[in-house]
Parts: C-alpha cells; sequence; structure tokens
C-alpha cells in the first residue's frame, strides 16, 4: 500500500464490512459447482506440471550456459550466467484447469539474443523426453515457442535484461530492468510483471482466486472471453475481478461475484478501471493517458495494466462487443441475484450461449489453405482482423450490431478435384466430401487436402418501418465491408494467392442462402438451416418448423 494509505486500490472501498451468513452459505455453494463443472485440475496434472517446470528450469539454465561457452566465457562463468524461468496468465493466477498452457517467461543475461532462443533453445526443447510439439513463431509481435511436455501446453516467450548473469533470487519488480531493452523485451516481461502487479495489489489472493475462477467460466460460457475478437482476455477479466476485491476487501468469493456484476453492468465507461494510480518510469515509452493521446480517449471501456508501463488492455472492444458485454452483466446481476435469494442455482450462471440460435442472419469468413502449418499462420492473421470488418460493420445503416464469435471452426476436407478444392474454400462442403477419412483415401492419387477455418458474426438487423406505399424486402449493402476486409487481409505481407483463400458470404439461420445481389425469400418456407453441422453441439441443433419470415435482401461484392 501508498504511504498514508490503509486500502488498496486508487479509491477508498465502498465498504470494508465481512460477508454475511448468506453469503458464506452461496459461496460454498459456488466451489461446489465450480468444481462440478470441471474448472480445477487434478492432483496428478498438478504434480505433472510442477515436474516439467523443473525441467524447463533446468532446460533454460542449460542453454544459457550453451550459449555463454560459445562466446568464449569460462566454464565457470558460464554456469554462473543463471537464466530463469516466470510463469504468468492463468497458472501463475493460480485459475488455471484441467489441460490449461502455461505462459512462461525464460529470462536470460545480455550475451544470450533472441536468434540463441530459436536457434539453440528451440532444437534442446525438441530432444526433451515427452515432448510432442514444438513449434518456434519469431516473426510474431510477441516472439513465442509453442510446445507440449509430457502433455502439457507451454507458451515460452523469452527476454534479455541488461545483465551479466541472471540470478535465481532475480524479482522482475524493479522498473529499472526495462532500461536498454528492445520493444520485445519489455512486450515479453509485460505478462509477467502485470500478473504479479494483481497478486500484490488484491487483499485477499485466495478470494480473488476463486470469484475470479467463476468470472472467468462465465465469461467462456458465454462467449465473451477473446481480447482478439473484440471481448476482454484473460488478464482484463483479471483487473476487473481484483478491482471489486479491491472495493470490497473483507467480502468471500459469494459476495464478490455478486457485487461484480451489479458493478460492471453500472459502470461509466469510458472511466477507466485502475488498480492503481498510473505511474512514470525510467523509460522514454508512451503510457496510457487520455488526456495526451486521442487513441486513448477513443478506448471504450478502458482497464489498465497496473504494471509499467501501463497500456489499455481492452484497446479492441467496439461498439458492438460493448453492447454484448453490457447486456451480459446485466444478465448475470439478475441470475445471481436470484442465487443470492435462493430461487436460482449457479448453473444458471454459467449456461451456454445462445449465439448460433441468437442471431437470423450472419456473415461467414472462410480462410483456407492446403498445408496444416501454413492454415495455423493464415487463420490467425485472418482472425486478429475480424474486429476491423466488425468496425466496418457498425457503420451499415440498418445493422444495429456485429456480433463476432469468439473463435473459428477448423475443418479439414479431402478433395478429388480442382472444383472441389474450390468449393470446400468457399464454404460448400457436401456430404460427399465432409464424409471422406483420410484412411479411406491412402495409396489414391490426386487427393488434395483443405484446411479451413470459418469465423462467424452474427448480424442483428433493425425491423423495417412501416411506410404506407412501401414493397419490397429491406436491403442492407455490406459491399463497402467486405470488400475492404479482404483487401486488407490480402495486403499480409506473406499473402499468396496461390495457396491461401478468403471468402467472406453472408448465409441465413432459417432459410437457403440464395447468392450476392439476391434478393433472400424467406416467407412461409420450411425451416432449412444454412449454418453447418459442427457449430452446434449433439442434439443442440433446433427441431424444424414452419415460420413465416420478414424478407431482407443483401448486397455484398462479387466474390473474385
Amino acid at each position: 500500500m501508498a504511504a498514508g494509505k490503509d486500502y488498496l486500490g486508487v479509491t477508498k472501498p465502498i465498504s470494508t464490512a465481512e460477508s454475511n451468513e448468506r453469503e458464506k452459505e452461496v459461496t460454498i455453494t459456488l466451489m461446489e459447482e465450480l468444481r462440478r463443472q470441471n474448472t480445477f485440475e487434478s492432483e496428478e496434472e498438478s504434480r505433472t506440471r510442477e515436474i516439467v517446470l523443473g525441467r524447463v528450469s533446468a532446460l533454460v539454465k542449460k542453454f544459457v550456459r550453451n550459449v555463454s561457452m560459445q562466446r568464449g566465457l569460462s566454464e565457470a562463468a558460464a554456469t554462473a550466467a543463471g537464466g530463469k524461468i516466470f510463469t504468468f496468465g492463468s497458472y501463475r493466477l493460480g485459475v488455471h484447469g484441467p489441460g490449461a498452457d502455461i505462459d512462461t517467461l525464460c529470462v536470460v543475461p545480455k550475451h544470450v539474443s533472441r536468434d540463441d532462443f530459436f536457434e539453440f533453445f528451440e532444437p534442446m526443447l525438441r530432444d526433451v523426453e515427452g515432448v510432442t510439439e514444438v513449434s518456434g513463431v519469431p516473426e510474431a509481435y510477441v516472439p513465442i515457442i509453442k510446445t507440449k511436455i509430457s502433455g502439457i501446453p507451454i507458451d515460452f516467450l523469452m527476454a534479455r535484461l541488461a545483465l551479466s548473469s541472471i540470478p535465481d533470487d532475480l524479482s522482475l519488480q524493479d522498473d529499472n530492468l526495462l532500461r536498454n531493452l528492445d520493444e520485445r523485451c519489455i512486450r515479453s516481461l509485460g505478462g509477467s510483471r502485470v500478473t504479479d502487479e494483481i497478486l500484490r495489489l488484491v487483499p485477499n489472493v485466495q478470494v480473488f482466486r476463486d470469484s475470479l475462477r467463476c468470472i472467468k467460466l462465465w465469461a467462456q460460457r458465454r462467449a465473451i472471453y477473446s481480447n482478439v475478437n473484440g471481448f476482454l482476455g484473460g488478464v482484463a477479466w483479471a483487473m476487473l475481478v481484483a478491482r471489486i476485491c479491491q472495493l470490497y476487501p473483507n467480502a468471500i468469493a459469494g459476495a464478490i461475484v455478486s457485487r461484480f456484476f451489479i458493478i460492471m453492468y453500472q459502470w461509466s465507461w469510458p472511466q477507466p478501471v485502475l488498480l492503481k494510480t498510473i505511474e512514470e518510469g525510467p523509460l522514454q515509452v508512451r503510457v496510457w493517458n487520455p488526456k495526451l493521446y486521442p487513441t486513448d480517449r477513443a478506448h471504450r471501456m478502458p482497464i489498465i495494466t497496473p504494471a509499467y508501463p501501463s497500456m489499455c488492455s481492452t484497446h479492441n472492444v467496439t461498439a458492438s462487443t460493448q453492447m454484448i458485454m453490457t447486456e451480459e452483466f446485466k444478465k448475470g446481476a439478475e441470475i445471481v441475484d436470484k442465487v443470492i435469494v435462493g430461487t436460482a442455482s449457479w448453473s444458471e450462471l454459467f449456461s451456454k450461449h445462445d449465439f448460433f440460435h441468437k442471431y437470423r442472419y450472419y456473415l461467414q469468413v472462410i480462410a483456407s489453405t492446403g498445408n496444416s502449418d501454413l492454415q495455423i499462420k493464415w487463420a490467425g492473421t485472418v482472425e486478429s482482423r475480424i474486429r476491423q470488418l466488425v468496425m466496418k460493420l457498425e457503420f451499415v445503416d440498418s445493422l444495429t450490431l456485429a456480433h463476432p464469435f469468439v473463435r473459428g471452426f477448423e475443418q479439414i476436407s479431402y478433395c478429388l478435384t480442382e472444383e472441389e478444392v474450390r468449393a470446400v474454400a468457399a464454404g460448400e462442403i457436401s456430404e460427399t466430401i465432409a464424409s471422406r477419412k483420410k484412411e479411406d483415401l491412402e495409396g489414391k492419387e490426386g487427393v488434395n487436402p483443405v484446411y479451413s477455418t470459418t469465423f462467424y458474426i452474427g448480424l442483428a438487423i433493425e425491423p423495417k418501418p412501416v411506410i404506407a406505399g412501401a414493397v419490397g424486402p429491406r436491403r442492407l449493402d455490406i459491399s463497402y465491408p467486405t470488400t475492404e476486409f479482404t483487401k486488407l487481409v490480402k495486403s499480409w505481407e506473406k499473402f499468396d494467392e496461390r495457396t491461401m483463400g478468403i471468402v467472406v458470404r453472408h448465409i441465413k439461420r432459417s432459410a437457403p442462402c440464395l447468392r450476392t445481389y439476391v434478393m433472400m425469400e424467406c416467407s412461409t418456407v420450411t425451416y432449412s438451416s444454412d449454418l453447418p453441422e459442427n457449430v452446434f453441439d449433439p442434439g443442440e441443433r433446433p427441431a424444424k418448423t414452419v415460420q413465416k419470415r420478414t424478407k431482407v435482401g443483401f448486397r455484398r461484392a462479387p466474390r473474385s
């Protein structure tokens, strides 16, 4: 706590009262429900994680030692150069679940370069016993190596400090450690520094963890857990929960969750969420400041990281995603209120989203290639730009909301002709193609696998006003947003028209989809959903009904 303050946070607590008996009762039932929902890993998996991290720690020291010897250091100096790992993210916060990855930062001395990390450490990982996957992405915004050891997924980042050796007792809290580092190292250090700062700024770490575990599960089930798609990522959700813990320092998890929904639904955005006062530091780097920077003023739901240099963790939020999250806060508040008075159970809070039942019209964005490794990079590039499409759609007349889904749906289709390849790339996967299995085609010539990832945006359209003499369906012109989006993704420096496909098309949940520039005639038709089976859980797809629908016409630029 700052000098002269007897509380954590930028304002005094709303209440320092202890939780009442009813709040204690609902906290017990909340923890029981979280266990039923399988949010806790087993003791066996927990032990495996600890063993794997121990092996990784030793491997990092060996890596630093090997590179040091190559640089001409003596054996003793090379051993003393050290090297240390720091975990961050959900594992460090203590809210990870079964199968979750471990975000791991490798801190190395100044004579070990990022090139060494990918040239030497990555091959060393491949030789580790129990490793099943290793994939380095040196060109990423935050360079990363993804791996899986003994079934535990790990994401490795690297930061090189301006120190000749890395002691075992090193702490990353000192801002001066950021001096003389490149931007990628500062970004890599940020995750660990922010996570540790959050834990230092909550009054009761266990209450924070229990509350965050609940909110994290709720956000995932309601499909609003995704930074890249304009919702909130793990760090932002953690900071929101931490702020409520500061405001009610003596409350327990059930009470924190209840206050969370009430306060977040009523929050006066764009008033920022801060865990501590924004601080200046030793670097000539930009710190979040809406008074100084117009782009910072444009942030709709600013949630500011507590570690220097403070940044907005929610700059991706759009008008649509803010509306969606606000509505979910309201629904959550209503359910938890019923839980508190005993007329609902916690399981209702964790009910699955209704995204694929909610809208009548959807956009499909389909990224495709013929290579699995290339598909990962191409689909990731397309997904990172979906938010730009959403923001352009928000300016379309008559469109009240553009709702991006939080993940893509991957599929491998085995095609026998070029015509089939083109059809699959355009999203037309026949039952014949869908039923083909790799093992059935072994030894057969001319088999072309097509890897596709399909992203969805739900479209909410305002009702057509009743005007005397007006006839025909409402037109929705989305030609400009879709054309601009296609240009944007194709401007990627590694885009290759011969190997990468991108298609944007509209589909309807409840009627056959007619192509571009054609009216969707939907009056008195048999229910025939164009949403594919893979977006629904088994038994989830609604039964066929006969419904009378309003006509809506779409206009979109023709496919090239």
